[in-house]
């Protein structure tokens, strides 16, 4: 025994090593000796054992966490609409609405349901009278729709494509978790024939309250109308006869003209047939479009006229006709058109590739069109409110905000925006004319769309912008005070050039007065409109220069006057579509009159036997040299509004319940979200 305590045993050298190896040794012998047979069945019970231990152990800790989650997880209430409204969708009626409100929600009780909202419109107030400080709230933000998988039980049908039902793969969803916004995006683009992760057919009988109703028109009711429809008719039956399914008749050589590839003048024209009460063309537009349109061709596209042409053309369609063939190609058309978003700054691309699923910038510049990128937002809002799936409204409206915090000029804005940096270009010209005008535009028309918000940043920066125009842009001839709206060379030197794209600016300006913008706005419309008529009064046609200049001083020869390189016109609506506001607002019928001088002077010079063609020179009368093109604007925007200017009821599309995209196209105004 040590000191320690510990009593020390001393085993032989190798003894442990010996029993060990004996041991192994004999287990093998013994497996060795066993069949093979038997040794695999040994193998394969050990085997199920551990994994029905590891199953049951796995089965019984999911059932607790599911049960844990159920018991403290919140449910997320998806992106819920208003119920129809006959203020917006004056078809509805009081049955359907009261069906509508009973309608259950398909997720948790917890859930609230979409109440219809009461018609806010009567009781609005003056815009200076609520315009304060207090009232200032956030824009109201918008989530995924949570929706079940869809009926694989449902019948299935053998027949050709179904429009409603052509589905691709849908996605995974786990209705209890909404996607991000990037994986709305990203599911939207991968899956264009889905919505919502779900067939069409499916996520419509799913929204079916929220559907449009088809609205009611009378047709033409006197001379002048009907003269209008004769027009459209005559351009119709040249398109149809020449260039049927592609995008524009060349009325001189009878043969057609391609763009995108896209049909823009049948998919441009089906709101106009539809107003004017021409149910056989209509039809005909409506097949081809069922039938013939397809996005899906890799082929560049034009984000901006895409969407106000093609994406308006279809939803305005939807909702007056109330036909969801129109709303689920608008859907399908909607998701190949998001890969624009896709940029670092929020500022879209310029260029899409329907089929590939791409983007990019114009090949001749880094830069996109002001106006182009902030022209896009009815649409995808409404497409958003339509289909009740936020993301398309959610990206466009982050381009507001993105805009709304870049620094301006007194309000104005250069012409040209990096949609990489999301800055303006340097030293760009400032012009409400070409890539610039629509921006203006849509800032009040979004406002309206969306129900009228007191200090609303889109309100804020359209009256901050034309306060711009009245101290920056602004001037009077010297002679016969003509007022006009002049452009900034460089962001900084004034130049006396107005585009005829301008003379949508009166129209803007009196329908803004009517919602509560103050008495400048208006004088400014009416001196405008003034202006914007001599322009075409002041030529041997009676019609109007793509560009038209202004004497600085009394030294020059004319108050107005047009270059020969500018002296052309290409049916253009501008002037026509303000005449139909400030008839519509004022019931004033003497721009009715202005308006029969405007259509007979291109019934005089434009018609030709296949239809309406662009000319090159206003100035001669013997020499207007016919320029061979008939672009979709002319039977989707002119000569629709000359037909509603002619109209003896001036609320033929009421204006309190309507707005038009910029390429003429009425889509609802929705009420304010509380």
């Amino acid at each position: 025994m040590k000191d320690g305590g510990h009593i020390t045993l001393t085993l032989p050298p190798g003894s442990t090593a010996t029993v060990d190896e004996r041991g192994r040794k004999s287990l093998r012998r013994a497996w060795n000796q066993l069949p093979r047979c038997q040794r695999n069945l040994i193998i394969l019970g050990i085997t199920g054992f551990c994994v029905t231990v590891l199953l049951c152990l796995s089965g019984d800790q999911l059932l607790a966490a599911s049960l844990k989650d159920v018991d403290t997880k919140a449910e997320v209430a998806p992106y819920q609409m208003p119920m129809p409204n006959p203020h917006h969708h004056p078809g509805v009626d009081k049955d359907v609405a009261k069906d509508t409100a009973a309608a259950p929600v398909p997720v948790d009780k917890k859930v609230p349901r979409a109440e219809p909202l009461s018609d806010k419109f009567n009781e609005l107030v003056a815009y200076g009278e609520a315009n304060s400080a207090e009232n200032v709230v956030r824009l109201p933000e918008t989530v995924a729709v949570a929706l079940p998988p869809p009926d694989n039980n449902k019948e299935q049908d053998n027949g050709g494509i179904d429009i409603l039902n052509n589905v691709e793969e849908p996605v995974a969803q786990d209705p209890s978790e909404p996607l991000s916004e990037g994986e709305q995006l990203d599911q939207a683009i991968k899956n264009p024939l889905t919505l919502g992760g779900v067939s069409f057919k499916e996520h419509l009988k799913k929204i079916k309250p929220l559907l449009a109703k088809g609205q009611h028109f009378h047709g033409a009711t006197n001379e002048r109308q009907s003269a209008v429809v004769a027009a459209f008719k005559h351009s119709w039956a040249g398109y149809k006869k020449y260039a049927w399914g592609h995008d524009n008749l060349k009325p001189i050589s009878q043969y057609s003209h391609e763009w995108f590839g896209l049909g823009l003048t049948i998919v441009d024209s089906l709101d106009t047939m539809y107003i004017m009460g021409l149910d056989d063309e209509f039809k005909e537009g409506r097949d081809w479009v069922e039938q013939s349109l397809r996005f899906d061709t890799k082929r560049d596209v034009n984000l901006f006229e895409v969407t106000i042409r093609v994406l308006g053309g279809l939803l305005s369609a939807y909702h007056l006709s109330g036909d969801t063939m129109f709303l689920t190609k608008a859907a399908e058309l909607g998701n190949r058109l998001l890969p624009a978003f896709q940029s670092p700054s929020n500022i879209p691309y310029s260029d899409v590739n329907l089929g590939d699923l791409s983007a990019h910038s114009p090949k001749w510049s880094p830069d996109s069109s002001t106006s182009e990128v902030t022209t896009i937002q009815l649409e995808f809002r409404d497409l958003s409110r339509s289909t009740n799936i936020s993301i398309y409204e959610q990206v466009a409206h982050k381009v507001n905000e993105k805009v709304h915090d870049l620094e301006k000029n007194h309000g104005l804005v250069p012409i040209f925006i990096n949609a990489n940096t999301g800055t303006f270009r340097n030293y760009a010209t400032i012009s409400l004319g070409a890539r610039g005008d629509s921006y203006y535009e849509y800032l009040l028309k979004q406002w309206i769309q969306t129900g009228r918000k007191d200090n609303d940043n889109l309100i804020l920066d359209y009256m901050q912008a034309v306060d711009g125009v009245l101290t920056q842009l602004m001037r009077r001839t010297p002679r016969e005070h003509w007022v006009y709206i002049g452009e900034l060379i460089n962001g900084k030197d004034f130049k006396p050039k107005m585009d005829h794209l301008t003379c949508y600016l009166p129209g803007t300006l009196i329908l803004g007065h009517q919602n509560g913008m103050p008495d400048s706005h208006l004088i400014l419309a009416r001196d405008l409109l003034d202006t914007c008529y001599q322009t075409y009064k002041m030529n041997p046609t009676n019609l109007a220069a793509e560009i038209s200049y202004f004497a600085l001083t009394e030294k020059d020869d004319q108050d107005i006057y047009v270059k020969p390189n500018d002296a052309h016109n290409l049916l253009r609506p501008e002037f026509v579509e303000s005449l139909y506001y400030f008839y519509s607002l004022t019931g004033n019928r003497t721009y009715q009159d202005m308006g029969w001088t405007i259509f007979q002077a291109f019934e005089t010079h434009a018609k030709v036997n296949a239809g309406y063609t662009s000319m090159g020179n206003v100035k001669n009368t013997q020499s207007t040299r016919l320029r061979d093109l008939m672009e979709s604007f002319w039977m989707s925007e002119t000569l629709k509004y000359f037909y509603l200017l002619f109209s003896d009821d001036r609320k033929e599309i009421d204006l309190e319940q309507w707005v038009f995209n910029s390429e003429g196209h009425p889509l609802p105004v929705y009420p304010l979200k509380t």
